[in-house]
């Protein structure tokens, strides 16, 4: 049983984290202008990141308690100590705790100030990145084609909405002044 809760909350975890990373960005691009309240969005986007802590602490504490597979808390915690699929379970406890720092950052933000939670925030995508390669290496469901299609399709769609980021950004700044020559 703990097995199954083990790849349960590893999709649910990384899923939320997905959809955290989405909102993410589609608060900070505006791609939709005010069609969508940038509050409500906030807000949803606060909620996945502590919904995909709380799975990802799940999926630790089963995976701790599972006999297959001997993880001590120390291979749960610490990049590199696992035995088993040591490269592969390093890069999602980075993402564990890349996450816990960027969800931490939501509640000291004005304890921390704006250029350093922007900071942190930007290595969601770190997170994001490490957590979708833990799941393709380490997961045991990762050659199922639901998985991979998962896997795929948030991917791309991280990868797409960060270009539109980008462009729509570029396009938001005030235009330069001509220098006058002296």
């Amino acid at each position: 049983m703990t097995w199954e809760i083990a790849r349960a909350s590893g999709f649910v975890a990384y899923g939320l984290l997905a959809g955290s990373v989405i909102l993410g960005l589609l608060v900070s691009s505006k791609l939709f202008g005010r069609t969508l309240s940038a509050k409500s969005l906030t807000f949803s986007h606060e909620g996945l990141a502590v919904g995909a802590l709380l799975a990802t602490i799940t999926h630790l504490v089963a995976l701790g308690m599972d006999q297959y597979v001997d993880f001590d808390l120390q291979a749960l915690l610490l990049p590199g100590a696992a035995s088993w699929q040591p490269q592969a379970v390093a890069l999602g406890v980075v993402a564990m705790w890349m996450l816990a720092i960027v969800t931490v950052s939501f509640y000291i933000r004005s304890l921390i100030g704006q250029k350093t939670w922007r900071f942190i925030h930007y290595s969601s995508f770190g997170a994001f990145v490490a957590a979708c390669a833990h799941g393709i290496m380490a997961g045991t469901d990762s050659g199922n084609p639901s998985a991979l299609a998962l896997y795929g399709a948030t991917g791309g769609v991280v990868v797409a909405l960060l270009i539109a980021r980008v462009a729509l950004a570029g396009e938001s700044r005030p235009p330069t002044r001509p220098s006058v020559p002296a």
